[in-house]
């Protein structure tokens, strides 16, 4: 199983604190650093020193990292024109010599729109879809050829479909818990489904909604990678667990019926359960960006019974 670390800045982190968190991500053998992309904290606090923007956070960790992925769970699909998104993620896919995934998804804080002037229009569902079309449509168009598109929310005529990016296709990730749009959506455009905070029964059920709908369309349902994101919180002692759930705002036996929480054994039994429903890979929500140990305790106990 592979572990991602999966970071929130929105709730108060900068560059530099999030290029800590890369480093360390990648010197503890982790495969992949992924953030959000958020403009407004969530809850209580001030959320200083402010938000940083996904996409120009990557790139710059594009520049300073070796060898690990770089992702986003969601890019919000509110945030940027597709055309510009495709132009964006293929130059940070480049500057990374191809490292670089995409998640995107439709965007659904409405709060953090109107905080930044941001629209926030009723229909998101079916721009993702569009989004999604031309997106990889822009990638995939042959050079020298152009690439249109005229559907209900975006129309493109003519584009010279460039840049690309490092490879041939960026692996896109769709997520979420909706039960008949979602599936079909990835099944169509997805290189892996990822779903949120989900226990294991949940998480059985949408995976077996997405292998269905993957089938439904002629493609094998084994071509997607399926994952969970699962906020993270783990201790050598009750005590350790404790005062890392306190740091972030969180309850301790929350944190165990909700997340991977505990001692190492615990969390590897845990993880256990969710690669037998075929999660091959989890995304570990770090919530506490200044707590390297965290990382260190788990690359160490955790991380290295994987296999």
């Amino acid at each position: 199983m592979d572990l991602r670390i999966f970071t929130e800045p929105q709730q108060g982190a900068d560059y530099e604190t999030l290029l800590a968190v890369a480093r360390a991500t990648e010197e503890l053998g982790f495969d992949a650093f992924f953030r959000s992309d958020h403009y407004l904290r969530m809850g209580s606090g001030d959320g200083l020193p402010g938000p940083t923007d996904a996409w120009i956070t990557l790139a710059g960790l594009a520049r300073e990292t070796k060898r690990i992925r770089l992702g986003t769970l969601m890019t919000a699909g509110t945030f940027r024109l597709p055309g510009v998104l495709a132009i964006q993620v293929a130059q940070v896919d480049r500057m990374s010599g191809g490292r670089v995934e995409l998640g995107l998804g439709a965007g659904w804080f409405e709060e953090e729109h109107k905080a930044y002037g941001i629209p926030f229009p009723k229909e998101r569902f079916g721009r993702l879809e569009e989004q999604l079309a031309i997106v990889t449509g822009l990638w995939e168009t042959e050079v020298g050829k152009t690439f249109s598109y005229h559907g209900e929310y975006y129309q493109l005529t003519d584009s010279p479909a460039l840049p690309k990016p490092a490879r041939s296709r960026v692996p896109v990730l769709i997520g979420g818990h909706g039960a008949s749009r979602t599936p079909r959506l990835a099944a169509r455009y997805a290189d892996e489904f990822n779903i949120p905070f989900a226990s294991v029964e949940d998480s059985d059920r949408q995976f077996g909604r997405v292998r269905a709908a993957a089938e439904a369309a002629g493609r094998p349902a084994g071509d997607l990678v399926y994952s969970n994101a699962l906020v993270v919180c783990v201790g050598k002692s009750d005590a350790e667990v404790a005062r890392r759930a306190a740091a972030i705002g969180r309850d301790v036996d929350e944190l165990k019926a909700n997340g991977l929480a505990g001692s190492p054994a615990e969390v590897v039994d845990k993880l256990g359960r969710y690669a037998a429903i075929g999660s091959s890979r989890v995304y570990l929500q770090v919530l506490d960006l200044e707590d390297l140990d965290h990382l260190e305790l788990i690359s160490a106990r955790v991380q290295s019974q994987l296999g």
